[in-house]
């Protein structure tokens, strides 16, 4: 039976590099927020989107994800609600690709709010990536180009590394990439076995 590892952490901790070397593995990985971001080339979730949060979030009939990033992530409520549409047809997905993968001994999801959508509730293992918080902060902003201050706003909407780890099976903090790959193979063994 397949076993299935959920891979989290927080904005800027490293779990999309951790994710990039389990696909080199051969390992399916499925990447939440990449779902997440085809969900709004759907003509119905543009249409809703536009009725809730007008044409502001558009850039022509396209969703501008920048816009629509600095909205929701400086309102709760307007996050709450682009959560409750984008989460579930995220969810569909991973249980088609789930089906799809089903011969693999183990497939991973990945995703950074893996516990705040319940989804960790699909797993079999739980590894949370951490990595300290201002080194967080400087490669999200040197990766986005935004502001110190605007990593900080999205990192207060996700749940704090000490929250995930009290949580999970397996938790690798990321300060040197190769050290935390090793630590990556040692748990593999650990869940393969």
């Amino acid at each position: 039976m397949t076993k299935i590892i959920g891979l989290t952490g927080g904005i800027g901790s490293g779990k999309t590099t951790v994710a990039k070397y389990l696909i080199a593995k051969g390992i399916p990985v499925f990447i939440s927020d990449d779902e997440a971001k085809k969900t709004l080339t759907i003509p119905e979730v543009k249409d809703k989107l536009k009725s809730i949060f007008d044409d502001k979030i558009f850039n022509g009939d396209v969703i501008d994800k920048v816009a629509l990033a600095k909205l929701v992530f400086n309102d709760a409520t307007k996050l709450s609600i682009l959560n409750h549409i984008i989460h579930p047809l995220v969810k569909q997905n991973f249980n088609i690709w789930k089906k799809n993968n089903s011969n693999a001994p183990i497939i991973v999801k990945e995703s950074a709010i893996l516990f705040e959508t319940d989804s960790y509730k699909d797993c079999d293992f739980i590894i949370t990536i951490t990595a300290p918080v201002q080194e967080r902060i400087q490669r999200v902003v040197v990766r986005d180009s935004i502001s110190k201050e605007a990593v900080i706003e999205r990192m207060d909407k996700q749940w704090t590394d000490e929250m995930k780890c009290q949580k999970s099976d397996f938790f690798v903090e990321n300060i040197n990439i190769d050290e935390t790959l090793k630590k990556i193979d040692e748990i593999l063994k650990k869940i393969t076995i």
